[in-house]
C-alpha cells in the first residue's frame, strides 16, 4: 500500500492562467497557505491551503475552494456547514508564496464552530484592551 501524504495529485491542466502560475511560489507538495480574512472588517478567519487547481476554483466560481491535507482532497468552503465564504478578492504576498483571500463569510469558519480559527487559544494580548494576563 501506498503511504498516505497530504500532497495533491498529480499536477494535471488546472486551467490557472499561466501567467498567475509562473509567479506563484508552492511548497514542496505544490500547495500555498491562503489566508481567509473578512473583507469588510479586517478579521482573520483562518488558514487554509490551495494549489493551482483550488486557486482556479476559487477565482472562477466566487468561493473559495480548499486542498485539505488530512482528507485529502478538494472542498469547497460551506458546502456541508453552510458556512459559505464569498470571494471579494484574492492577493499574492510580495513574496509570491501566500494569498490573502478577502470574504464575506456566512456563519463561522472555523470547523469548531467558532466565528474564526484563532478565538478558542490566545496567546498574548495587548493589555491595554483590558483582558486578564496569563498570570491573574
Amino acid at each position: 500500500m501506498v503511504g498516505m501524504t497530504s500532497t495533491p495529485p498529480p499536477s494535471r491542466p488546472s486551467g490557472l492562467d499561466p501567467e498567475i502560475a509562473a509567479r506563484l511560489k508552492r511548497g514542496a507538495d505544490g500547495l500555498l497557505p491562503a489566508i481567509a480574512q473578512q473583507y469588510d472588517t479586517g478579521e482573520v478567519l483562518m488558514l487554509g491551503w490551495m494549489d493551482d487547481e483550488a486557486l482556479q476554483r476559487t477565482l472562477t466560481t466566487g468561493r473559495c475552494t480548499y486542498w485539505s491535507r488530512s482528507r485529502r482532497e478538494y472542498w469547497v468552503k460551506g458546502d456541508t456547514s453552510g458556512h459559505v465564504q464569498y470571494v471579494k478578492s484574492v492577493a499574492l504576498d510580495c513574496d509570491a508564496d501566500t494569498l490573502l483571500v478577502k470574504v464575506d463569510q456566512v456563519g463561522a469558519a472555523c470547523h469548531t464552530g467558532d466565528r474564526t480559527c484563532f478565538d478558542a487559544d490566545v496567546l498574548l494580548e495587548d493589555a491595554a484592551s483590558g483582558a486578564a494576563s496569563a498570570d491573574q
